[in-house]
């Protein structure tokens, strides 16, 4: 008979910041274990749930008995098993002994009248005795026990903990201590143990404001009675949604906004993990404190006090700020007043941090950073500055404003990391950049410089905004070109999934500011300034893994545009210098694949490549083909065409017109197509050999200036 099952671990508050996985996980690898053991139906589904202090799981159509399995064991050779008398051996006898069958020996291979039969098979040249059998479905209470001790070893658990029990010897490894275990199949309890819990029907409501048990008569009851009694909403999306609706509804009603969604997601999370049954109120403090950069005041509302600040119309912090509370009550008037009377603190924190940092000039902290490791290997983070003013000079010559630039390239350079040591970055390392600008701004340096000590982390994330103007160009550029190959060049490049100096965000970065800031910078040229402006023999040489490494990144980001990996590898094989034109040359690549012709030309190539690589292997030679040489009409009529295509292409090529350039060469279909029916390539005369892997060649060359064509064959 199926049933509902409900199966709920209640703990001690669990990591909030896990919460959320830890429920889908736990669900999941007890609906996989069951399905695992025949125990679910065709129609069978799971709900996943998860609060502060418990993770739970309900399924639909969960069987009490699972499915009969059938069972085959492969058991020994033939000349093992059969005596001379055609009888089982000593050998299979202790054999189907120690599986608790051992009567069925007398009868082999004879035995065959049920579910236990002996069956022998030819494999290769011997033949082999196999067992078949049925193995009886496990009930309920077992099965439910092995995917409860399987779901919970695979739990995604950041830190385990290690406590005792009751009986004060036994020690269960856990994410925190749990204390209670309910499973209900439908209405009957189950007979299972887990973490040294035996399971019942009793869950437990909110700490302070439900029921502190509510016993289930029916699995189905599981979310409703808790929430009604117990004052818990147990599923987390639910919950989110709930806060997310209530932060709303607050704002609108200040007249105010929570900012952009995206800088609330997290926190939108972290606060659904902490509360049961959550409800908002609004605070306030002191007009006074907003004379604090709004960055501080928000993040520490944020991070440490996971409060929502409100904005006005215009973007601007007020003084207003929602709480999500874990108390629902008439009048919050001390709850309100408890928070503001936290907060306070803080901020005036905030405030004592940015006005004593302020006394100091940014430029007279910059020594400072000679008692900072920026790396064992690399030095302090003076040292780091000093090679940074050095490569975002390099860089600038590059740029629109040239040397006209390099005095505002070099000092963002060098006030770019002073903020490193100011005490509200000590407390905030968030802060970086953002700080920076600030102070900057209060010495009165000059725009540009502080645009650029702001903006030389950007882009900071996924989707992060660009730099602006040359020195924040230069000066971001510089960041993380040095970074990369600092960390390549003492080989501390990332592996695997680690990354602990996040050479992939950085390169990342410098893949968004190349292309989307349509600079057109050789990416070799800035990879070498990077390695000269360490002393030499700092480094080894990774010139070569740098620029590889920042490719594969771009691989990953054209990808994410919805570029195909042929179409991608077709202009990436060709180890492209500049990026900026890539996008525009992937698009003519795209394009070139809609043409009727193009199907047979990049087969046509595919060969070609194949011929020329076999031809480079065996030690031919071939430099470009002599006309005197066309000994056939069909290789003559290829070599025409080809000089008269590839003259056209050319011109589209050099003014920029990457579609043009390919579609020009759709006009080769027809003579090369003839070329192969009608011409032996490889011809045993060693000069008509050579010329016509010269004229091939040729076509290569021509038509993948900067895409190879064959990678786009399927």
């Amino acid at each position: 008979m199926s049933a509902p099952l409900l199966v709920e671990l209640f703990c001690e508050e669990l990591p909030p910041r896990a919460l959320k996985r830890l429920g889908e996980a736990f669900a999941q690898g007890v609906a996989d274990g069951l399905a695992a053991r025949g125990l679910l139906e065709s129609t069978s589904s799971v709900k996943a749930y998860a609060s502060p202090r418990r993770l739970a799981a309900r399924i639909v159509d969960v069987r009490a008995k699972g499915q009969d399995q059938p069972v085959e064991e492969k058991l020994m050779p033939r000349s093992v098993a059969v005596g001379a008398d055609g009888k089982a051996t000593e050998a299979l006898r202790k054999r189907m002994a120690k599986m608790g069958k051992a009567a069925l020996a007398d009868g082999f291979p004879e035995a065959g009248a049920g579910p236990d039969r002996f069956e022998i098979r030819k494999e290769g040249n011997a033949e082999y005795v196999y067992f078949r059998t049925v193995a009886p479905g496990l009930p309920l209470a077992r099965a439910l026990g092995e995917a409860l001790t399987e779901a919970i070893e695979k739990l995604p658990i950041p830190k385990v903990m290690s406590y005792q029990l009751a009986d004060g010897e036994t020690t269960v490894r856990f994410v925190r201590p749990a204390h209670g275990l309910v499973a209900l199949h439908g209405g009957d309890v189950v007979d299972v143990e887990a973490l040294g819990l035996s399971a019942g029907r009793t869950v437990h409501g909110h700490r302070f404001q439900g029921a502190r048990d509510v016993e289930l008569k029916h699995a189905d009851e599981y979310e409703a009675r808790l929430e009604a009694e117990g004052g818990v909403i147990a599923d987390f999306d639910a919950r989110r949604a709930g806060v997310a609706r209530q932060l709303d509804a607050a704002a609108q009603a200040a007249g105010a906004g929570l900012g952009a969604p995206e800088t609330c997601a997290a926190l939108l999370d972290e606060v659904t993990a902490l509360v049961e049954m959550p409800t908002v109120y609004a605070g306030s403090f002191e007009q006074e404190f907003l004379s604090v950069p709004a960055e501080c005041l928000v993040l520490t509302m944020r991070q440490n006090q996971k409060y929502f600040p409100l904005f006005d119309g215009e973007g601007r912090l007020t003084r207003h700020f929602l709480i999500v509370s874990n108390m629902r009550l008439a009048d919050p008037a001390n709850v309100v007043r408890g928070n503001e009377r936290v907060v306070r603190p803080r901020l005036a924190d905030a405030r004592f941090f940015f006005e004593t940092d302020r006394k100091v000039p940014l430029a007279e902290r910059v020594p400072q950073l000679a008692n900072r490791t920026y790396h064992n290997k690399l030095g302090t983070d003076l040292e780091r500055v000093e090679r940074l003013r050095r490569l975002a000079s390099r860089i600038q010559a590059l740029l629109p404003r040239g040397e006209k630039g390099k005095a505002y390239a070099d000092r963002a350079a060098l006030l770019a990391k002073a903020d490193l040591v100011t005490l509200m970055v000590g407390e905030f390392p968030e802060l970086q950049g953002v700080m920076g600008k600030y102070y900057a701004e209060g010495d009165g340096e000059e725009p540009s410089v502080v645009r650029a000590i702001e903006q030389h982390y950007w882009p900071r994330y996924s989707g992060d905004r660009l730099p602006v103007g040359d020195a924040s160009i230069a000066v971001a550029l510089a960041d993380k070109l040095e970074a990369i190959a600092g960390m390549f060049g003492i080989g501390q490049q990332p592996t695997g999934d680690k990354d602990p100096f996040a050479l992939r965000r950085h390169a990342i970065g410098i893949v968004r500011i190349l292309i989307e800031g349509d600079l057109d910078l050789p990416l070799d040229a800035l990879v070498g300034f990077a390695f000269e402006v360490f002393k030499p023999g700092m480094l080894s040489d990774a010139h070569a893994g740098v620029h590889a490494f920042i490719l594969e990144r771009l691989r990953g980001y054209l990808r994410e545009k919805g570029y195909t990996a042929n179409e991608v590898e077709s202009v990436l094989s060709m180890n492209p210098v500049r990026l900026r034109p890539v996008p525009g040359q992937l698009a003519a690549v795209r394009g070139f694949m809609r043409l009727p012709e193009a199907e047979s030309l990049v087969a046509a190539n595919k060969r070609v490549a194949n011929i020329l690589r076999q031809a480079t292997s065996k030690g031919e030679s071939f430099e470009s083909a002599d006309a005197g040489l066309l000994k056939e009409d069909a290789e003559a009529a290829l070599h025409g065409a080809l000089s008269s295509v590839s003259a056209a292409a050319k011109s589209k090529l050099d003014a920029g017109d990457y579609s043009g350039y390919l579609a020009a060469f759709a006009a080769l279909k027809a003579p090369v197509d003839r070329f192969f029916d009608e011409v032996m390539v490889m011809d045993k005369d060693d000069a008509l050999r050579r010329n016509r892997l010269a004229l091939l060649s040729g076509l290569r060359r021509e038509m993948n200036r900067f895409a190879d064509i064959a990678k786009l064959a399927a």
